[in-house]
C-alpha cells in the first residue's frame, strides 16, 4: 500500500480535493485535525506546551488557546519550529496506527498543511501539492475564517511558496475558481491505482 501526502497553502482548497478522493474510497489522513486532538489531549504535549508558554495557552476547559498560540508563534520561527517537533511526531505516530488498519486500499492520503516545511515529505511515497493563485486564496480564508487580510499575509508568509513546493511535489491539483479539478483527481487516482 502506498502512501501519499497531500498539502497546499492556507485557502489552496487542499481539504475540499481530499473529500473528493474519499469519495473516490481512498482513506485520508487528516494530520491537522489530529495535532488539533493531540494538543488538548496529550498530557506530555500539554505539559511541555504549558512550559514553553506558561498555563494561560489554555483555556479553563482545559483546551489549548489556539489563537494565542498562532499568534505567538507566527511571529517567532524560534517557537514555531519547537512546536512542529513537539506536535509532528506524535501525529505521525498516530498515522502509523491509522495506516495499519487501512491495509485493504491501493494507497492512502496524509493531508498536512506544512508537509514540505517540517521535512516529513520525504516518509511517503510520493507527494500531492494543491495550489491556487494567491487572490482566490485570500478570498476564500477571509470568506471562511474571517481573518484579516493582514493576518492571511502573515501565515502565507510562514508557509513556503507554492513554485518552491511544485519542485518537491510528484502531483499538482490547480484549484481556481475557474478550473475543473475532478478529472485532475482520477487522472492522478488512476496514476496511483496502477502503480
Amino acid at each position: 500500500m502506498l502512501t501519499i501526502g497531500i498539502t497546499g497553502g492556507i485557502g489552496s482548497g487542499k481539504s475540499t480535493v481530499c473529500k473528493i478522493f474519499g469519495v473516490l474510497g481512498i482513506p485520508v489522513f487528516q494530520a491537522d485535525i489530529v495535532a488539533r486532538k493531540l494538543q488538548n489531549e496529550d498530557p506530555h504535549i500539554k505539559v511541555s506546551l504549558i512550559d514553553l508558554f506558561g498555563p494561560e495557552i489554555y483555556t479553563e476547559d482545559g483546551l489549548l488557546n489556539r489563537k494565542k498560540l498562532a499568534t505567538t508563534i507566527f511571529n517567532d520561527r524560534f517557537l514555531l519550529d519547537k512546536v512542529n517537533n513537539l506536535i509532528h511526531p506524535a501525529v505521525h505516530q498516530e498515522f502509523e496506527k491509522w495506516k495499519a488498519q487501512k491495509t485493504n486500499h491501493p494507497y492512502v492520503l496524509y493531508e498536512a498543511a506544512i508537509l514540505f516545511e517540517t521535512g516529513s515529505s520525504y516518509i511517503f511515497d510520493y507527494t500531492i501539492l494543491v495550489i491556487a493563485d494567491e487572490k482566490e486564496r485570500i478570498e476564500r480564508v477571509m470568506k471562511r475564517d474571517h481573518f484579516t487580510l493582514a493576518a492571511i499575509i502573515q501565515r502565507m508568509q510562514n508557509q513556503m511558496k507554492d513554485t518552491e513546493k511544485m519542485k518537491l511535489s510528484d502531483f499538482v491539483i490547480k484549484n481556481n475558481d475557474n478550473q475543473m479539478i475532478i478529472p485532475q483527481i482520477i487522472k492522478i487516482d488512476q496514476i496511483l491505482k496502477s502503480i
